[in-house]
């Protein structure tokens, strides 16, 4: 194949570093914070959950869309702002596939480059840490920033460099400008559902906050004979409780915990009373934030079907999916309200907190994960347990 017909395409992050490749998906250009994912497998979950939103993943494993599109989608559509691999898979093998990625990607308009270095960029990134980015394959400003950084814009796709040298060029400095000044913003609003859903069950009532909930939420509470009713992120607390739930469900969902100070007022009510409440991800950290625990950004965040988690009380350790790029600060955290229940093995951040004279216990990794691991699916039991539990 004649690599001069391939439509080209180039990613650039907020220090000035261009990585080349080829169009993937929707044609055009896309500024998001740039972020990866170590998992090997579920790049169809990936794309779909709802936590993504305003992000563009990129993923280290080095062939994607080998087994196409299966029915595993985490929401109704794809919330990524984008979508960087080494190697997109042109054909697809496997018995529930229903098309290939890069039809996929078109269809759910996703902005996306596959031919990256992407060890070069995952390795930046985990040096100077997160950055944001734009991908674009627009044809004329592909072709003028080509000429800008002195190559033949004619033969090589791939490689890497840098607008460094020419960052006194007026356009090339308002790009980059405006690839600094991106900010996610509410995403929560963006992902959460407009009115709530009832999923009728024979078990315990369960009320799921949906802060950007993957589907395997609901699900893993069905399996568990739940009756689920989804409401929307911005629902009055009174609402909740007025219902009458055997528990409450803290989704996973996008963005800076602290972009959703309204939520956290809720959430507070719903800490006062004596229902049950497990909280994920970021419903873990949105209710540690209302009880007067702190959060911080870390440096590239955690993203993977592999981070080793550390149960604090028995020792033992299990293998996690996680995706967050923020973090409860233990040493915030109020002595009398709350105390450390697990630990990432790699980094020492915590990954969930018990909660004292309460029937709270809440986790920073995924124990829905899917397509897994499934080491901690467990905790959904607990959370049937305490439900079932008087004070």
């Amino acid at each position: 194949m004649d690599e001069r017909n391939i439509s080209k395409a180039l990613l650039i992050l907020e220090d000035g570093t261009v990585y080349r490749g080829r169009q993937m998906g929707k044609a055009g250009k896309a500024i998001a914070e740039i972020v990866f994912n170590t998992s090997m497998a579920g790049y169809l979950e990936v794309l779909t959950d709802p936590s993504y939103a305003g992000q563009a993943v990129c993923m280290t494993y080095p062939l994607i869309g080998n087994y196409g599109v299966t029915p595993d989608a985490e929401s109704r559509r794809s919330y990524v702002s984008g979508f960087i691999v080494r190697e997109l898979s042109r054909t697809a093998s496997n018995f529930r596939c229903e098309g290939t990625l890069g039809e996929y990607l078109l269809e759910q308009e996703v902005v996306g480059i596959c031919g990256v270095d992407t060890r070069s960029l995952v390795k930046r990134l985990r040096d100077k840490g997160t950055m944001n980015g734009m991908i674009v394959s627009e044809p004329e400003l592909v072709e003028r920033l080509e000429v800008a950084l002195g190559r033949d814009p004619g033969v090589r796709l791939q490689g890497v460099c840098s607008l460094e040298g020419v960052a006194e060029d007026a356009s090339v400095r308002k790009l980059l400008s405006e690839i600094a000044d991106y900010r996610t913003g509410d995403v929560v609003s963006k992902v959460t559902r407009d009115k709530k859903k009832m999923t009728p069950g024979n078990g315990k009532r369960v009320a799921l906050l949906d802060l950007g909930a993957k589907r395997n939420i609901a699900r893993s509470l069905a399996q568990r004979g739940c009756d689920i009713t989804i409401y929307p992120a911005n629902t009055r607390a009174e609402e909740i409780i007025m219902a009458h739930p055997d528990g409450i469900m803290l989704s996973n969902g996008p963005g800076d915990p602290k972009d959703c100070g309204s939520i956290i007022e809720e959430i507070k009510k719903l800490v006062e009373t004596d229902i049950p409440i497990f909280a994920i991800c970021l419903g873990h950290q949105l209710l540690a934030l209302s009880q007067g625990a702190d959060t911080y950004k870390l440096k590239y965040g955690h993203r993977g079907g592999n981070h080793p988690v550390r149960d604090l009380e028995s020792g033992r350790v299990y293998i996690t999916s996680q995706n967050h790029g923020y973090a409860v600060d233990a040493s915030s955290i109020p002595s009398d309200v709350a105390v450390p229940a697990f630990e990432n093995v790699n980094d020492g951040t915590n990954e969930g907190l018990r909660y004292l004279k309460k029937r709270i216990f809440t986790v920073q990794f995924h124990p829905e994960a899917c397509p897994g691991p499934q080491d901690s699916e467990y905790l959904f039991d607990r959370f049937m347990d305490m439900m079932g539990k008087e004070n």
